[in-house]
């Protein structure tokens, strides 16, 4: 039989799911969303990524790198509920396009490959849904792959994720033998038919009966010691029923004690109709969230997912495409039709919605209205970026925005024929509004337009999109990390004073500060003055100038970072003082304040992961130690090794063709942030002034 989804019957919020799909690059994630398309009907062909017939890669380069750059949103039904879906890029680079879908997600699937389990993005994209409190089910990919273990992909989600996996499927057959699943709440067997999109049910196959009843009584246990119902119900009777479990399973999966682990094969199209069961079954929908909390009038206020109240909407994702301006919205609360004024409550501007559209990855449907819980994108917005709270005119509130990660590498940009540098201006504009992580400045000393993002893919895919999206030739030299200044030894009781009379009101400030190291890589402003004499207005106004302070260091103008800043006394005029004249009394301090500090310069460095065949081990370790590389572990077996160790950023350009090079193509690497490190003095002494 094939399992076919019902038609969507109804609109209510609890017939709608909001899920992501997250992994690590090359664990499935683009495949498992066409056989989510395929199975509820959304398409009538399986798209294939080795093909470039993907519906959610649909841009070329994607195509042509065979990964995700670009989160893509999709909608299909199943079983009377629509699933709103957006495929997440698995690339360390792209890791922004993962946190603005999290930031307007109900729920995900984290996708993991049998063979390697929990890999450094994986476990990063993991975390981000952690701080999200994304509730999740976990689906183990690639079972049919030779190597692949359910077990060990799921004791290194325990050991790495510090998850409490539910395992709720018992794999039939290994490896390319694998042919389906036993379903341990249900106590039957699916199998796949070979070259075939049906499958079949029937009993639990007798050599599996004992693995099967043993891996039950386990999960039984185990969900028992995590639900308080559930464990009464095994206390009394030494078991659960199905009803107990799926709905204990459902409230641990909703509050993060535990995750759902499903497995299958997304190529061979075996597992995922039961993932698309889990996924109404144990994922949320808008209905079950908390209100959106947001700003307005200075006090914080609740917005309900009713359809029926304000509108409220956050704008996630902006893109421009051959129709017009594309705003991604997620709808939280009200109900926005087409035509509609709606207000940017951070601005107070208004723009009216021209049309709204489902979105199928690069294709539309266009709809007379979107309500709470729908995720569309409509074009006339000319002004929304991505963050932007859209409102009704009213009843403005302004959202917390997704966060954008700091910029870690750099280039210049330059047209290639003087004509096109208008052009590339504008570009260079769209994409920062299309991607926040991009960032374009110019530099004061050289004149140079420099693109900042994060990571040598992402500015690459950035340079590409210039030429095939905008025709212009673009010039672009070589990459540079972004260095950081931070306070080794501070000062005590430094005394600036700033007085100023060039006639008329003159100003004047006096101020003390401290300037003392903090651990972690941020700023800390702290008021320590007693009695008045700097009035609370003026020391925010010192904070602010000491934030001016920060962009450059006097190591090399690089901006500065890890320190805080105690103002413990100052004095102000009766006439001159001003808010203006202490901001500027606080950033002439904190640069005396620095000059005078025992300074380090910080680079940023990522933990890179190197799977390599054993006989290409040594000249990887010596080449990773030529990079300042710091190896942390190494692991073999099956031929091929991993080897992981911590390199600076600025080392690692290139290091993809060396390494090609090195292992006759057949060695790969990843990485992911690890943060900043001190700078040897050597390699300091030889940088140049930012």
């Amino acid at each position: 039989m094939r399992a076919n989804g019902r038609p969507l019957t109804t609109t209510s919020l609890t017939a709608v799911r909001n899920l992501g799909i997250l992994a690590h690059v090359d664990a499935g994630k683009t495949t498992l969303t066409e056989r989510v398309l395929f199975a509820t009907g959304a398409t009538h062909k399986r798209g294939e990524v080795h093909a470039g017939t993907t519906v959610t890669d649909y841009d070329p380069q994607e195509r042509d790198r065979g990964i995700t750059i670009f989160a893509a949103a999709v909608s299909c039904t199943w079983d009377g509920h629509r699933v709103n879906l957006i495929d997440t890029p698995g690339h360390v680079d792209f890791s922004d396009e993962v946190e603005r879908s999290l930031r307007v997600l109900d729920g995900a699937v984290a996708v993991f490959d049998a063979v390697a389990g929990v890999e450094p993005q994986s476990e990063s994209v993991w975390r981000q849904a952690d701080r999200h409190g994304v509730p999740r089910i976990a689906f183990v990919n690639k079972l049919d792959r030779a190597g692949a273990d359910l077990d060990t992909a799921v004791a290194s989600i325990r050991e790495r994720l510090g998850a409490v996996p539910l395992v709720v499927q018992l794999p039939i057959g290994r490896e390319d033998a694998f042919t389906g699943v036993v379903d341990l709440l249900a106590m039957r067997a699916l199998h796949w038919h070979a070259g075939s999109d049906t499958y079949e049910t029937g009993p639990v196959p007798e050599p599996l009966r004992e693995e099967a009843d043993r891996r039950r009584r386990l999960l039984e246990e185990t969900v028992a010691e995590l639900h308080a119902d559930a464990l009464e119900e095994f206390c009394a009777t030494s078991a659960l029923t199905g009803p107990t479990l799926t709905r204990a399973l459902r409230e641990l999966t909703l509050r993060g004690d535990g995750v759902v682990v499903l497995c299958g094969s997304a190529y061979r199209n075996r597992g995922i109709e039961p993932l698309l069961d889990a996924v109404l079954a144990y994922l949320p929908s808008p209905a079950e969230m908390p209100p959106v909390r947001g700003m307005a009038d200075g006090a914080e206020q609740e917005r309900a997912p009713d359809p029926a109240g304000p509108f409220t909407a956050l704008a996630f994702k902006v893109t421009a495409t051959a129709t017009g301006r594309l705003t991604y919205l997620r709808v939280y609360a009200g109900t926005l039709r087409k035509g509609a004024t709606v207000l940017d409550a951070a601005t107070g501007r208004t723009e009216r919605v021209g049309r709204i559209l489902r979105v199928q990855a690069d294709r539309h449907e266009e709809r007379e209205e979107a309500v709470a819980g729908d995720i569309v994108a409509v074009i006339g917005l000319k002004a929304a970026r991505a963050g932007t709270t859209l409102c009704a005119p009213g009843a403005g509130l302004v959202l917390e925005p997704p966060s954008v990660a700091e910029p870690v590498v750099s280039v210049a940009v330059e047209a290639r024929f003087a004509g096109d540098t208008g052009r590339l201006s504008a570009a260079l504009a769209r994409l920062a509004e299309e991607d926040p992580s991009l960032v374009v400045r110019s530099d004061a000393e050289t004149g140079q337009t420099v693109l900042s993002g994060m990571g040598e893919l992402h500015l690459e895919v950035a340079a590409e999109k210039i030429r095939s999206g905008h025709g212009v030739e673009v010039v672009v030299g070589r990459p540079q990390v972004s260095y950081r200044e931070t306070v080794v030894r501070g000062v005590t009781g430094l005394v600036y004073r700033h007085v100023k009379q060039d006639g008329g009101a003159g100003q004047f400030a006096h101020v003390v500060v401290d300037v003392e190291p903090l651990e972690e890589a941020a700023f800390e402003f702290r008021s320590a003055v007693v009695g008045g004499r700097v009035p609370q207005e003026y020391a925010r106004a010192v904070e602010a100038g000491c934030r001016d302070a920060l962009a450059e260091g006097p190591l090399g103008g690089h901006p500065v970072t890890g320190l805080r800043v105690t103002l413990t006394d100052g004095a102000t005029h009766s006439k001159d003082s001003s808010e203006m004249a202490f901001r500027a009394a606080g950033r002439f301090a904190l640069r005396e304040a620095l000059r005078l500090s025992a300074m380090e310069l910080l680079e940023p460095v990522v933990e890179v992961t190197v799977t390599v065949p054993e006989d290409g081990v040594g000249g990887v370790l010596g080449d990773l130690a030529a990079r300042r590389g710091r190896v942390s572990g190494s692991t073999a077996g099956s031929g091929t090794a991993v080897i992981t160790a911590t390199v600076p950023l600025a080392e690692l350009f290139g290091y993809a063709s060396r390494l090609r090079g090195r292992t006759r193509g057949r060695g790969t690497f990843t990485t992911r942030p690890a943060g900043l490190a001190p700078v040897p003095a050597s390699v300091a002494a030889a940088l140049p002034a930012r």
